[in-house]
């Protein structure tokens, strides 16, 4: 067919009209796609910030995140996690509190390893797992001292010198820190392995 012979559709034709209904269409997807928000997630280092920079008034006005109304990725079976310890503080200079906390699972014998996880809040409010400062695989519990001071995550590491010491008994200690920098929790040692 010859475009002489095509009939005269008037959508071939865009108008302002045209023009304006689709900035209004994109408007809106772009508008929903900005309110839409992840899952919960079990972060891990290296993963985007605990909170925005840009924390709205109210959000600094929440207390921080409350750890026994999360579910931790900690894998522990029927006896569950429990929270050994925790701290709160503002990790990332926005003014927000985010609150850190040492999980194990609920073991009735041995020294089970900790996890230490950030928890921070959705835009609802709910408090959720943002990243995971020590792996459970580690195989190192968490000792007297677990405080946030300075924007650092600062705590006592306790662990075993090698396979044959008793899983009861770690025989080696570590102070360490975790400080939020370039989008990603930096662990530094304060002190090299000593021996408990």
């Amino acid at each position: 067919m010859h475009p002489a012979e095509l009939p005269d559709l008037a959508h071939t034709r865009p108008t302002p009209l045209h023009w304006l209904a689709t900035a209004t269409a994109m408007a809106g997807v772009l508008a929903l796609a900005g309110l839409v928000q992840p899952g919960d997630a079990s972060g891990s280092q290296g993963q985007g910030p605990p909170i925005s920079r840009a924390a709205p008034s109210h959000a600094r006005r929440l207390p921080p995140p409350d750890p026994s109304a999360v579910r931790f990725p900690l894998d522990c079976g029927p006896v569950g996690t429990v929270v050994t310890a925790k701290a709160s503080g503002d990790l990332d200079g926005d003014g927000v509190r985010e609150t850190v906390a040492a999980v194990r699972c609920d073991s009735a014998s041995g020294t089970p390893p900790s996890a230490i996880y950030v928890l921070t809040r959705t835009r609802a409010g709910a408090p959720r797992v943002v990243a995971t400062l020590l792996s459970a695989d580690a195989g190192e519990t968490v000792g007297k001292q677990f405080t946030i001071k300075n924007g650092a995550v600062l705590a006592t590491l306790l662990g075993y010198s090698d396979q044959n010491v008793p899983r009861c008994c770690p025989d080696v200690q570590d102070r360490v820190s975790w400080v939020w920098r370039n989008k990603v929790f930096v662990r530094s040692e304060q002190s090299s392995g000593k021996s408990v």
